[in-house]
């Protein structure tokens, strides 16, 4: 009996055991599962927070590329108003400067003009080197263009023109170059007027400022001419014989010895 109880005891021990084992087992595994849910948990709540704050910082570098994008396109956009504006300044200047070129450019040529007016008009003044009836000398400008002109009445014929036009140049300019060849046209243009007498005057006049003028001779036989138109042929014939010995190699002394075989 006592036997028969102590088999149902370990029978029931053991059934105890194993029971307890397997609540033991089946409570440990229920805490493994609790464990591995919360664990699962907390991965899925951190790769949650994790796609979060992703999604956020995504959603962080969007909006920041998207507002450095719209300060890329004002930046763009005011670079090009800049760039346009340079390029109005830029033909405003190319336009200025193509101004300025035609405005130096007149300034210089309007330089030039004045230079050139003014060298003109010093030239007027400035003597000029002449030559007349053989004879280098210093001149005015003005003083050539009066002889000049007196000399062109009489080789018009206009003799009266040409007698006054002289006579004023010689009361006007005494000491002129000019002088000798002045007198001696003088003289001739009071000659075709037949003022013989003056016509003398102004040829001995000659004579005795410049007896070695080119135009010497010729005076000498005008002088003659004037006396015989006034009949005066003595004195002729002593003012042709005075022109063959004074300037013997002369034309005017050739045409001096056929007047004088005339006269005689």
């Amino acid at each position: 009996m006592m036997t028969m109880k102590r088999s149902a005891l370990a029978v029931a021990l053991t059934a105890l055991t194993l029971f307890t084992a397997s609540a033991q087992a089946a409570l440990f595994e229920d805490d493994e599962a609790r464990r591995a849910i919360i664990e699962l948990r907390q991965r899925v709540e951190q790769q949650r927070q994790a796609a979060a704050t992703q999604q956020q910082q995504l959603a962080d570098d969007l909006k920041r590329a998207t507002d450095e994008n719209a300060n890329l396109r004002r930046a763009l956009l005011e670079l090009q108003n800049q760039i346009e504006s340079l390029r109005t300044d830029l033909a405003r200047l190319r336009g200025n400067d193509e101004q300025l070129a035609r405005d130096l450019s007149d300034v210089q040529r309007r330089q030039k003009d004045i230079a050139a007016g003014v060298e003109e008009r010093l030239r007027k003044f400035e003597p000029v080197q002449v030559t007349v009836d053989g004879r280098e000398f210093s001149a005015d400008p003005a003083e050539q263009r009066e002889f000049e002109a007196a000399l062109a009445a009489f080789r018009k014929g206009d003799f009266l023109a040409a007698q006054t036009a002289f006579a004023e140049f010689l009361r006007k300019y005494p000491s002129s170059g000019y002088r000798p060849s002045a007198l001696f046209w003088v003289g001739n243009a009071q000659y075709a007027n037949r003022d013989y007498k003056g016509a003398i005057g102004n040829f001995r006049a000659l004579l005795q400022q410049a007896p070695d003028h080119p135009r010497a001779p010729e005076a000498v036989l005008s002088i003659a001419n004037c006396q015989i138109e006034l009949k005066e042929n003595a004195n002729a014939r002593r003012t042709l014989d005075e022109l063959v010995k004074a300037y013997p190699q002369s034309e005017a002394a050739v045409a001096a010895r056929e007047r004088l075989a005339r006269l005689r």
